[in-house]
């Protein structure tokens, strides 16, 4: 078969190891995005990525070799560049469907590392296939480049450039251009297009695979109309909002009596309003506590929030405090404007784009309370969860403060992430207390320095005018049991902070559909159907 002459320029062949570079890195960094609305955007998450990635790669690269060598026809290269665009292009659309049925499959099968086994498998049957075939992309340019074994260095050299470049760019292009302009859906159509490009200018100029041309070219046409407007969270058809951040899946939804946010399409609420001025019946109600420990009431107090989120503990605190002096820090600037617009954050609020962390080591101020809501989706920051972080809330405080730290997840197995968290506050803080919230999974935590700011705080809790705040602070103190640390301390050297959450999560999954998993073993798929 006849050479194309497109060939005959090595710069087509540079460009091509160049784009599929930066497609490997785009499709990655954009497959993160696609699974953190359902499993986190933790390490484990990123882990599981990459390890798919680099099996996916190695198989290819082992494959792209052996095929070179025993078909030497860059046709085959070229192909295989189409059927990854047409793959890449339809992720959007059949992407989420496969890992909620993948979910759906598992979490009556499995009893143990539900999210880490859910995910990688995901992971493997939508990126694995796509990946190897980029895979095969060196292996073969090095074949067709390559005039005589005299030049091989210097060109695997200028491929290993070309690709590395592509990478870098399509390592910035996605997280800071294409999926916090255009999303996530879109970011897979741009990257995909290009590897069609680079195949359809291969077959146009050679004159082969009209029908190989036009099919591609269709289904990613297909790809792109019917997979741009699909939902993270299909099953819904009443969002108020749904976007997506640099850091963040953000869902926004609304009923007549009240807003909330969802950073993760399977696991709870991160911010509620209530339009109706009541309390929300969440954890945020049992943090009205730590400003009465602290004597709002009594005195004006001032307040620190990191994770400000929506602001939806700064509203509360207003609505009965509206003396209090609050700042809030919030490291998604694209939640903050959402707080403004749906969840009537007064604009004279201050919220400060940054971590919170690193607010506070550059923050000379002190505060009445600090509360640390650091939740990402599911997952704990542990830069925001070791001693070293916790001493520098305490230093912030001033005499009387309180800090109180909302646990999700709450679990009482030994070793479980909430005790590991208690400890580390304890070991830092000499009073500290916990208090479950009714009905969910969270549990609250207030740390002071005073043992009177604990033990007084029933006698403040009485003299809170409104009625409904009063009962409620009534009943956290019922609930209020007092820490004493253990051994369990993260440090910012050693806080394996996602193996323990994940650990929960498990657990909790485990409980919740215990009911499901014993009727599908006793009476098989159709037994689950009839109980749906």
């Amino acid at each position: 078969m006849k050479k194309p002459k497109i060939l005959d320029n090595k710069i087509y062949l540079y460009l091509t190891e160049f784009f599929s570079g930066m497609a490997v890195m785009a499709v990655e960094l954009a497959a993160s995005r696609l699974l953190a609305p359902y499993f986190s955007s933790s390490e484990i998450v990123w882990t599981i990525i990459i390890g798919t990635i680099m099996i996916a790669m190695a198989l290819g690269n082992l494959y792209g070799g052996r095929s070179a060598d025993k078909h030497p026809d860059p046709d085959r290269l070229y192909r295989r560049l189409l059927i990854a665009a047409v793959w890449i292009a339809a992720i959007p659309l059949v992407g989420r469907y496969v890992i909620l049925g993948v979910s759906g499959l598992l979490v009556v099968t499995i009893n143990t590392n539900f999210l880490i086994i859910a995910a990688f498998v995901s992971c493997m049957i939508i990126f694995v296939f796509p990946l190897f075939l980029l895979g095969t992309v060196t292996p073969s340019l090095v074949k067709y480049t390559m005039d005589s074994m005299d030049e091989g260095g210097r060109v695997v050299g200028r491929l290993g450039a070309f690709n590395t470049v592509g990478s870098i760019i399509g390592t910035f292009l996605p997280t800071f251009v294409t999926i916090p302009t255009v999303g996530t859906a879109i970011t897979f159509l741009i990257f995909s297009g290009i590897l069609l490009i680079l195949g359809l200018i291969y077959f146009i100029s050679a004159h082969r695979r009209a029908v190989l041309c036009i099919v591609t070219a269709v289904l990613f046409i297909l790809c792109s109309i019917f997979g741009n407007g699909v939902s993270f969270a299909f099953w819904e058809s009443d969002l108020a909002y749904e976007g997506e951040s640099v850091y963040n899946y953000l869902q926004v939804k609304e009923t007549d009596d009240r807003v909330t946010l969802s950073t993760n399409v399977l696991f709870g609420v991160q911010s509620v309003y209530e339009k109706n001025e009541t309390l929300t019946g969440m954890y945020y109600d049992y943090d009205l506590a730590a400003p009465v420990m602290a004597g709002a009431g009594e005195k004006d107090i001032s307040m620190l929030i990191l994770g400000m989120a929506t602001g939806t503990f700064a509203v509360q605190t207003l609505r009965y405090f509206p003396d209090t002096q609050i700042s809030g820090v919030e490291i998604d600037s694209e939640i903050t404007d959402l707080a403004y617009e749906y969840f009537s954050l007064p604009e004279d609020i201050e919220v400060t784009t940054y971590d919170g962390r690193a607010y506070l080591a550059a923050d000379d101020g002190t505060y009445d309370v600090i509360m640390v809501d650091a939740y990402q989706d599911i997952t704990i920051p542990f830069q925001m969860s070791s001693e070293e972080f916790f001493k520098m809330v305490r230093d912030h405080l001033n005499p009387g403060g309180v800090m109180v730290v909302n646990l999700n997840m709450r679990s009482d197995e030994e070793g479980n992430i909430n005790q590991y968290l208690c400890d580390t506050i304890a070991s830092v803080f000499p009073y500290v207390a916990t208090a479950d919230v009714g009905k969910t999974t969270n549990r609250e935590l207030f740390a002071c320095m005073e043992e009177e700011t604990l033990a007084d705080f029933g006698g403040k809790a009485a003299k809170v005018s409104d009625p409904d705040l009063r009962a409620l602070l009534e009943q956290v103190n019922d609930r209020l049991v007092l820490y004493h640390g253990g051994g369990n301390i993260l440090t910012d050297d050693k806080a394996p902070v996602e193996l323990l959450g994940m650990s929960v999560i498990d657990s909790l999954i485990t409980d919740e559909l215990g009911y499901y998993k014993d009727i599908f073993e006793q009476d098989g798929i159709q037994g689950l159907l009839n109980a749906f």
